[in-house]
């Protein structure tokens, strides 16, 4: 996936999820926040960060902020491209694709992603992921008992006859291993490690990032 229009800038400080003060050009912006997650590791006084510039020029706020850089580490941050990029993944994956569909109900959850194959139904989850402590990277930052839902809901599909996943996109590269935050909410790992044992496939695959794209690179080891 590519960004146009991308600036860099210094980050200031965030006021609530939504917004962040950033210095573009030697004036302080009001910029959006395209990742609702804590991301205390990342957004610290005086960061340089990426953002996109709107082709809307009445928009509230002009820019997203959309990468972070945490020492020598490029980290996308942001949240609402991971599916798109998921996606186009998808078709290197499976090979055989006849059908596909983002946000598909299923029981009492929407996955995040609906895949028909010529011999096979499957359900997809996507987990961005962008904590990272000594090349090792974990999800979630913050508690998530939508996320248990949605590992709980996949196992069902699994006996009803279809194949799932859960896709850890993590948003950086040259990282160690994935394993899921037992610390930060220990539920979400013993689900994840529960639906492993189940029939739910855990993957997790690194991305290349730049100030303008990301795409998914290699497959990483999974801890459970």
């Amino acid at each position: 996936m590519n960004y146009n229009n991308i600036v860099n800038g210094e980050f200031v400080n965030r006021p609530n999820r939504f917004i962040a003060n950033v210095i573009i050009n030697g004036k302080e912006k009001i910029c959006h926040v395209k990742n609702t997650g804590r991301c205390k590791e990342l957004l610290i006084e005086g960061a340089t960060v990426y953002l996109q510039k709107a082709d809307n020029p009445n928009r509230k706020t002009q820019y997203d902020l959309i990468a972070v850089q945490k020492g020598d580490r490029l980290i996308n941050m942001d949240s609402q491209i991971v599916n798109d990029v998921a996606i186009e993944f998808l078709f290197e994956l499976f090979d055989d694709i006849t059908f596909i569909k983002p946000e598909c109900k299923y029981g009492n959850s929407r996955f995040d992603i609906y895949v028909e194959t010529i011999t096979e139904k499957i359900f997809v989850e996507v987990k961005g992921v962008t904590l990272e402590n000594d090349g090792i990277v974990r999800f979630p930052d913050a508690p998530t008992q939508r996320g248990v839902k949605h590992l709980k809901e996949l196992q069902k599909a699994v006996l009803n006859g279809y194949k799932a996943y859960v896709l850890f996109v993590v948003q950086m590269d040259n990282v160690k291993w994935f394993e899921p935050n037992r610390i930060t909410h220990p539920e979400f790992a013993y689900a994840l490690k529960d639906a492993s044992e189940n029939g739910v496939q855990i993957l997790a695959y690194q991305c290349e990032v730049t100030p303008q794209s990301i795409v998914i690179k290699n497959q990483i080891p999974v801890n459970i």
